[in-house]
């Protein structure tokens, strides 16, 4: 592709008249090879800018520039000098892959909280009507059944370029985003104008350090994506709400529990039957439905709303709503895997205090035969996390069995012993199982009827590092591996 048909939207002036054949866009210097356009992109502990003269020396075509270069460019390789370098590496981005988001379903959502779940949800709901669906955010880019890890919960804008295109090729027919705040001040999405857009919640756990220097910024790059919407809908019950959706360029569709919400909520209740832990909840309003939404706790019923008023900007059945948010699951977030006893096991990436915390809290709401939690904490991190998560879990599980988890340089019995320091505070029962997969068949093999066993700390994580090398360990594989083992006997 030309240089000047990947320049058509991007505000420029150009040095040397040339205008090349690109072969791809670049913006890790590493990767730079001949004929490709290399982007100077000023990061927080690096600048481009100081890479392009390598850039050049690999065969570069192109350089696309902010600042002025400290040595001369070959009269060959075209300069392009733009005021936002994150901006034109989007714009040409978008060109260089044919805009795929114009032959997508596109769906993006932002909230402090309820990103990961909320996709989960509006991607199985598109699934059950038929669509085949790519997602991506904090799990990665996902589609075709396959996971490839990112960096960002909203990567680079080239990235998610190349993965609706790649999307598009697999077939899917829809793509639902995680619009992180940072993704948005960072411009990875410009080039898209979604069909929908989410607000889920806000609060400020993001300002400070390298996210945003204060609450009236972080509010405004939330802001910032209801520009590129067709449609939107938000939480009315966030207080928030019309502050991030001031810019939508249609009305904003609400829900929430208010009565003055489009789509309401009601007759909530937690439900808990032959292993399914959820929620129900009634609709009213835009929709009248009942559903069961298949992962635990009341707060998902905001997320189910918010799934519900996404899919309904495409006329998606009701029969695939209710089937979609019963069926639907995130990777390692209280994630239900089978078993053929008549207990309750999860996979969960709750890895510190807080997030146990909050995952034992609300699964104690559930209120099991006992509550059980299989765990262990990373090496060299800070010795008070452990003693942290002993006391969470001591003090809210009826059991709790100690293990190991990505012990790295540290010997994991000494890291064991620190959690039972933490544990000591409280009078919970606790056991020491240092081998995971050991740790897992105690849990399975003790379980009773009622039960729920909560194995905390890898989540979606597909590794166990020790001694500084990361070997494969997925849980799932490891309870399955369990099941036919313990079939045997």
């Amino acid at each position: 592709m030309k240089l000047s048909d990947l320049l058509v939207n991007i505000e420029y002036t150009s040095q040397n008249s040339v205008n090349p054949e690109i072969t791809d866009i670049i913006y890790d210097s590493r990767k730079v090879s001949d004929g490709t356009a290399f982007v100077c992109l000023k990061g927080y502990t690096s600048d481009g800018h100081k890479f392009a003269k390598s850039a050049v020396e690999k065969g570069a075509s192109a350089l696309v520039i902010s600042d002025e270069l400290d040595f001369e460019v070959p009269q060959n390789v075209a300069v392009i000098k733009t005021p936002d370098t994150r901006l034109a590496l989007a714009l040409m981005s978008a060109e260089f892959f044919g805009n795929p988001a114009k032959e997508l379903k596109t769906v993006a959502i932002t909230g402090t909280k309820g990103k990961t779940t909320t996709t989960a949800m509006v991607a199985e709901i598109f699934e059950q009507a038929g669509i085949k669906t790519g997602t991506i955010g904090t799990l990665g880019i996902v589609y075709g059944g396959k996971t490839y890890k990112t960096n960002n919960t909203t990567p680079e804008s080239y990235e998610i370029q190349k993965a609706m295109r790649d999307m598009i090729n697999a077939g899917c027919g829809a793509m639902v985003i995680e619009a992180s705040s940072i993704g948005l001040k960072h411009n990875r999405l410009a080039g898209i104008e979604f069909d929908a857009g989410i607000f889920t919640n806000f609060s400020d756990d993001h300002i400070g350090g390298v996210e945003h220097k204060d609450l009236r910024e972080y509010l405004y790059c939330k802001s910032l994506l209801f520009r590129q919407c067709k449609l939107a809908a938000a939480n009315i019950d966030d207080e928030n709400w019309e502050k991030i959706t001031k810019d939508a360029k249609s009305p904003v569709v609400t829900f929430g529990f208010s009565e003055n919400a489009q789509l309401r909520a009601k007759n909530e209740h937690l439900i808990s039957e032959n292993g399914f832990l959820g929620v129900h909840f009634d609709t009213e309003g835009m929709k009248t439905l009942c559903l069961d939404v298949g992962i635990p706790g009341k707060f998902n019923v905001y997320n189910a709303l918010a799934a519900i008023c996404a899919v309904s900007f495409f006329d998606i059945p009701d029969e695939a709503i209710i089937k979609g948010l019963r069926a639907a699951k995130v990777k390692g977030r209280v994630e239900p895997v089978r078993v053929p006893g008549n207990y309750t096991l999860l996979i969960d990436y709750a890895h510190n205090a807080l997030s146990m915390e909050n995952v034992l809290t609300t699964l104690r709401h559930y209120n099991p035969n006992r509550l059980i939690t299989m765990f262990g904490a990373g090496g060299n991190r800070p010795k008070v996390r452990r003693y942290e998560m002993g006391e969470v879990s001591g003090r809210l599980s009826d059991l709790s069995v100690i293990t190991e988890d990505n012990s790295r340089f540290e010997d994991v019995m000494d890291i064991i012993e620190d959690i039972k320091t933490g544990i000591s505070k409280t009078d919970g029962k606790y056991v020491v199982v240092p081998n995971r997969k050991d740790a897992i068949r105690y849990c399975m093999e003790n379980a009773q009827d009622g039960d729920i066993i909560v194995l905390a700390g890898k989540g979606h994580e597909d590794y166990q590092e020790i001694k500084g090398v990361k070997y494969h360990m997925d849980e799932r594989e490891l309870i399955a591996e369990i099941i036919e083992e313990l079939a045997k006997k």
